[in-house]
């Protein structure tokens, strides 16, 4: 049996946006897939800390932080968090264009309690902005975010960005795209931009690179599952790509196949129709 190496989004993917807790049918693609000998590796843009109470379920792997950090096994082969000069620069212009920053460092995420407070006091005629605010209090919660003013320059690997329009990104992007990558989904969750920024030296394309030569696999041999504009570059460099039911429509145009929602079995049964476990 050729051997493959399963890369897996999380959040819309693996499990329901922003939970920690996979359905059983996922856990149970996860299990016979390894028992067949395939490889299952997590690849999210969540840190090591959000992304590590999904480890006790077992996994081969994980790249985390978008590609900066990556684990195979028990052993780290990719570290690269942003230099503090570069984070200064970044921090800086996107405050002066009023977008809001969640700061993800390997064991902390702080988030800029300024864009709760945006949603509290802005005209909201038709529940929007209430829900936005309902979505991104639970969201926090259950990630164990903390206040940006707790943050005491731990070495950042990504940045989540959120702002009212697109408008307020042309700046930064203008000034930082020398050192960083931005990835904008096309999408507009609730009317708001929720966009991420990280290095230009990594993304989970690389990631997926750096896994397979680790492990000796040609590509050929790995298959992504994933949903959001943070995963097109894992998409484009899989042997196989896979986008969930509830993805973006960019990835489903890019994707080599489109399943189900991880809520109604569609990873299991994804798992099933392409014989991976």
């Amino acid at each position: 049996m050729e051997r493959k190496v399963i890369f897996l989004d999380i959040d819309g993917t693996l499990t329901e946006p922003g939970k920690n807790v996979p359905p059983d049918s996922a856990l149970e693609a996860v299990r016979k897939a390894r028992e067949k000998g395939n490889l299952i590796y997590l690849c999210s843009g969540r840190n090591y800390a959000m992304l590590q109470p999904l480890l006790q379920y077992g996994f081969d792997g994980y790249i985390a932080s978008s590609g900066g950090y990556i684990v195979a096994g028990d052993k780290v082969i990719f570290d690269s968090p942003m230099s503090d000069e570069d984070r200064r620069r970044a921090v800086e212009v996107l405050q002066k264009n009023g977008v809001f920053c969640t700061l993800e460092s390997l064991h902390g995420t702080f988030s800029d309690e300024r864009f709760k407070d945006f949603l509290r006091s802005a005209e909201d005629t038709d529940g929007m902005n209430s829900e936005m605010l309902r979505w991104r209090i639970q969201f926090e919660e259950s990630l164990h975010m903390v206040p940006l003013t707790q943050y005491r320059g731990e070495p950042v690997y990504k940045m989540v960005l959120m702002c009212s329009r697109l408008s307020q990104l042309d700046e930064p992007q203008s000034v930082l795209k020398d050192r960083f990558l931005f990835s904008i989904p096309k999408d507009r969750l609730y009317g708001f931009v929720n966009a991420e920024v990280q290095s230009s030296l990594f993304d989970k394309g690389r990631g997926v690179r750096r896994v397979c030569e680790y492990l000796a696999l040609p590509l050929e041999q790995s298959v992504g599952f994933g949903d959001s504009a943070n995963d097109l570059q894992m998409m484009q460099t899989v042997g196989f790509s896979v986008c969930m039911g509830n993805g973006a429509g960019e990835v489903k145009e890019l994707a080599d196949a489109v399943c189900g929602l991880v809520s109604e079995d569609g990873l299991y049964r994804a798992f099933e129709q392409y014989q991976l476990m």
